[in-house]
């Protein structure tokens, strides 16, 4: 059994590259690379981890895939391109010489057009993604959900997995468009979800575990044990939570379940998923 944290980042900090983590983030705003997760996975039992793209450029992966190459413990890399390219086919043959090239990410829920998944340029990336056997991680706030679905219909045999449970704000206990919404992508088997990036929709300093129990029903009802993965999203959860504490949320919600249900939860589906 491998357990594997499905989402993590590592960077370089620069505050250009890096303009999203604002002066509330003060405890992100500096260097964050393999030798500092390490330790931190091995002390909670993790065997290794996917790390994600956290700027939009093809040097950022670069930069991950020499930390994969360099570290055994990252077992995949989730990176960039641009979907919408004229080229982008060309640009996906030439990452399959990386074998931690595992899939990749746009950051939609930063585009000023929120339906931005739907528009042809971004489809026709989409539709290639097969052909070289990636994955795609879906980035978005809960207003693009309605249009995740729609999306997802369009290719039954791509794997897609929601990050962060697609951030509905639990800081104000919003439900109810979320679920719907959440209700509508899950029916499409090929579509996970990652229990992660949780504590960063809350609120910071005052966040208490029962607070993510309505949204964890949710997943687990909806999305199942096959298809929910956990992930720390260390460091951005660093802002509200340490890593023992963002894990112990999603471990004690799933404790009452069996233990292959577990074992599915935090290893075994980002392991098939992502194809590690």
């Amino acid at each position: 059994m491998l357990r594997i944290d499905s989402h993590q980042h590592f960077w370089k900090y620069d505050p250009v590259k890096y303009d999203w983590i604002d002066d509330s983030m003060t405890v992100i705003r500096k260097d964050f690379l393999p030798v500092d997760l390490e330790a931190v996975l091995k002390a909670n039992g993790f065997d290794g981890c996917v790390t994600v793209q956290s700027h939009q450029s093809e040097q950022e992966n670069d930069f991950q895939l020499a930390n994969a190459e360099k570290y055994s413990f990252i077992k995949g890399v989730v990176g960039w391109v641009d979907l919408q390219s004229g080229n982008i086919d060309e640009r996906l043959a030439h990452y399959q010489q990386f074998k931690k090239m595992k899939g990749f990410r746009h950051v939609l829920q930063g585009e000023p057009q929120r339906d931005l998944m739907l528009q042809p340029a971004f489809l026709n990336g989409i539709s290639l993604l097969r052909k070289y056997n990636y994955t795609y991680d879906i980035l978005i706030f809960p207003d693009q959900l309605k249009y995740a679905a729609k999306f997802a219909e369009q290719f039954p045999d791509q794997p897609f997995v929601i990050d962060h449970i697609a951030k509905p704000s639990i800081k104000n206990a919003e439900i109810k468009e979320w679920e719907k919404d959440i209700k509508a992508v899950a029916k499409f088997e090929n579509v996970f979800c990652k229990a992660s990036g949780m504590v960063t929709e809350a609120d910071w300093q005052n966040w208490k575990p029962a607070d993510f129990n309505p949204y964890l029903n949710v997943i687990a009802d909806n999305f199942g044990t096959n298809r929910v993965m956990f992930g720390s999203d260390w460091p951005v959860c660093k802002v509200a939570a340490d890593y023992g504490q963002a894990l112990s949320i999603v471990e004690e919600y799933f404790s009452a379940f069996t233990q292959t249900e577990q074992n599915n939860i935090f290893g075994e589906n980002a392991a098939r998923f992502y194809n590690l």
